[in-house]
């Protein structure tokens, strides 16, 4: 926008060149000039032989002079019957003598035959106006000669019809410009004046400029100047088009002017832009000639260099001014695009392209030069799009039913706010698209860089595939492609529902990061019939403060008094890892928090009861029904309870029924201990290095260390194995090679 808002100096420089140089320069000095020879030979009369001295000539109409005729000498010859005029002055005062223009020349040579009068030599023209000879006595001059415009030329040709040429050179000035042309021509018939060749105008003050042209051609029905090819420079600046139109007013002032073909505005400096269009056309306020409108049309193309290069185009554009041609507003319509090459921010992977697309925008400026606001009427888009291609990342295109963007004071992209309907997408390589919608959206950008953030109110609702999410507030921030949700967010991915007090969602990685009062629910689950901890068709429930899940493979890791559960199987830790897929958990202990896991086993009289198991971590794959516990476990049973440094529990298959599955679920198999056991029984207690329990005939079988079981009645026993039951007081004491006897001992309770 920043050649727009310097288009004033070319108006401007427009109205003098037009108005004051090239309309009343010719126009009067032509036709006042032609009618007061035409008058010369009919005032002398064509028999006069000798010269006569000191003569004047004027010509009057109900009481007003027109024009008066002085000159020193006056000869007619009689061979050809031309006339000669020396020292000529003419004075022009107009038919209500509101004019005081004034013809100088040294000769003037009139031939009554061919109805011609050539000025001999150079010509000087002064025009002046003199609006007080309305009511003044007769060829009254004015009090004081207030700028007159004046114009130099010679070799001036008039004939009998009333058209004039000359193809001499042409000089004008007034107070602001002065100016050139080579050859004139006027058509008497059409009232059509022709600068023939190299049109050259220069303006003078805080505006400098120069105008130069081919060819320039006024009339006076429709009163009109057209400049042929016509350039203007001014510092810094520049004006071109194939042809240039001013139209005048009755009175000379300027009304509206018209650029046609190829017209370009270009400018220099440390921001150098250029705007082309097929015609621009300017409305103007007389007297003063200040513009009110100036209109872009036929394909509007913005070019803006500088550190950050801008592109925009339009169908049209409508710029709007007030006061002195001070630049108010713009309005582009017809498909608009505006482009913002932006640097990269620190941080940033790399540098964006911000584009705005609108069917029409409408552009606010202040102080006549910065741009402040960008509006769009109706619906409106934003592509924010990596230099370096898809490679470099994704794409982000922004809707909403309107768009208003703000600047910074130097002219940058600052903020874009978008509302109603407002409407985010993502399109990354090989990923669906993620969509967030809301009421409204804030868009804010590093200022000179690329956008930072985008914000969403109300009603916000995130997909990208299966994941959907939905929440009252939501902020994406660009840099890592992450989306915030709060205000009672909530995330749904392929059967897995997670609430908490803040959501976020890596656009990216399809990662997304739960925090506080986390809760999931695995819902749509099949009954794995061969599965056994996790392998019921109930949901599977989780509860955290935190939680990190990811798209491929379908993990979770939740932290912070974590506790998962599926119909009586629970599992809590300050850390488990679930994988859904695999129905598989990890789970993390820490020094004051134990992994606890709540398991069953079945009585032979078919009593069910749960199973405490304590560690420091646990690890369990649905596939394979083993629970791995290590470091400090402890297991607790309806009467026993086990210890050791690691665990194997190994699970019975939740089978196909319904019924079947519900006993089931969770129910221990067998038991494998190593490191340290220890089994304690209200009466007794059994140490060793390595136990296996089997819950169908509820037996101990415990090796290593050697193993050793105290009662207090009957006091220690050792031996290399022992096996001894839950429920009743039977121990199998095997021994070594050397010592191969087995004693059977039967404690009374």
């Amino acid at each position: 926008m920043v050649p727009v808002s310097r288009l004033r100096h070319w108006f401007a420089l427009g109205a003098i060149v037009a108005v004051l140089v090239v309309a009343g320069t010719y126009f009067y000095a032509r036709h006042r000039l032609q009618n007061a020879l035409k008058e010369v030979p009919g005032r002398m009369g064509i028999e006069i032989q000798q010269s006569a001295q000191g003569f004047t000539v004027s010509k009057s109409e109900e009481g007003h002079t027109i024009f008066k005729i002085q000159a020193s000498k006056a000869v007619q010859y009689k061979q050809g019957g031309l006339a000669e005029l020396h020292d000529v002055q003419i004075t022009v005062y107009g038919r209500d003598s509101s004019r005081f223009d004034q013809v100088y020349g040294s000769d003037f040579e009139y031939d009554p035959q061919r109805g011609t009068a050539t000025a001999k030599g150079q010509v000087q023209i002064d025009l002046e106006a003199n609006p007080a000879g309305l009511n003044s006595p007769d060829q009254t001059a004015p009090q004081e000669l207030k700028n007159p415009i004046h114009l130099v030329t010679s070799n001036l040709v008039f004939n009998k019809d009333g058209d004039a040429s000359t193809r001499e050179k042409v000089t004008f000035s007034i107070p602001q410009a002065t100016g050139s042309a080579v050859g004139v021509s006027y058509l008497a018939k059409t009232s059509t004046l022709t600068l023939l060749s190299d049109v050259q105008v220069e303006v003078k003050g805080p505006d400098a400029a120069t105008l130069a042209a081919e060819r320039a051609t006024i009339t006076k029905t429709p009163r009109t100047i057209t400049f042929i090819q016509p350039r203007i420079r001014r510092a810094g600046q520049f004006l071109q088009a194939a042809e240039g139109t001013l139209f005048l007013r009755p009175d000379n002032a300027l009304e509206h002017m018209l650029a046609r073909g190829d017209v370009r505005v270009r400018t220099q400096g440390k921001q150098p832009a250029e705007v082309q269009a097929a015609q621009l056309d300017l409305i103007l306020v007389p007297p003063d000639t200040l513009l009110r409108t100036a209109t872009f049309s036929g394909g509007v193309h913005l070019e803006g260099g500088g550190p950050e290069p801008m592109e925009g185009q339009a169908g049209t554009a409508v710029v709007n001014f007030s006061g002195k041609n001070i630049l108010n507003s713009v309005r582009a319509g017809q498909n608009v695009r505006l482009i913002e090459h932006q640097k990269s921010a620190a941080g940033a992977n790399a540098a964006q392209d911000v584009e705005i697309q609108a069917s029409a925008m409408d552009f606010r400026v202040a102080g006549g030069r910065r741009l402040d606001l960008v509006q769009t009427p109706g619906a409106g888009k934003i592509m924010i799009r990596p230099t370096g291609g898809a490679a470099a990342g994704q794409d982000t295109e922004v809707t909403a039913a309107r768009l208003e963007a703000r600047f910074t004071p130097l002219g940058q992209l600052a903020s874009v706010h978008g509302a109603p309907e407002a409407r985010i997408v993502n399109h990354n390589p090989g990923q669906p698209d993620g969509v967030s919608t809301s009421d409204a959206l804030e868009a804010t950008f590093t200022p000179g860089h690329a956008m930072e953030s985008i914000v969403q109110q109300g009603n916000v609702t995130y997909s990208d595939g299966q994941r959907k999410a939905w929440g009252e507030h939501a902020r994406y921030t660009l840099a890592d492609q992450m989306l915030t949700l709060t205000g009672s967010p909530r995330v749904s991915d392929g059967g897995m529902t997670t609430t908490a007090r803040t959501m976020r969602l890596n656009r990216s990685t399809g990662d997304a990061v739960a925090e506080g009062e986390v809760k999931t629910t695995y819902s749509d689950l099949k009954p794995e019939p061969n599965g056994a901890l996790l392998a019921s068709g109930s949901p599977i429930h989780v509860t955290a403060q935190g939680m990190t899940a990811h798209r491929s493979p379908a993990v979770a890791l939740y932290t912070g008094a974590v506790r998962l559960w599926q119909d009586a199987n629970v599992v809590e830790a300050p850390s488990i890892e679930f994988d859904r897929d695999h129905r598989s958990v990890l789970a993390q202990g820490s020094a004051s928090h134990a992994v606890s896991t709540v398991l069953v086993e079945t009585s032979k009289q078919g009593k069910v009861t749960p199973v405490n198991v304590s560690s420091a971590r646990l690890a369990y794959a649905d596939a394979e029904r083993r629970a791995h516990f290590q470091g400090n476990v402890i297991a607790r049973g309806a009467d026993y309870t086990l210890t050791a440094r690691q665990m194997d529990v190994y699970l019975q298959a939740r089978g196909i029924s319904d019924s079947q599955a519900v006993a089931n679920a969770g129910k221990i198999d067998r038991v494998v201990a190593e490191g340290d056991v220890s089994v304690t029984q209200p009466a007794r207690k059994a140490t060793g290095d390595r136990l296996i329990y089997t819950s169908a005939d509820e037996k101990f079988v415990l090796t290593g260390g050697p193993p050793s079981i105290f009662d207090a009645e009957r006091g220690k026993i050792t031996g290399v194995s022992l096996t001894f039951y839950e429920h009743d007081d039977r121990v199998q004491v095997e021994g070594s090679a050397t010592s191969p006897s087995v004693t059977e001992t039967r404690v009374a309770r």
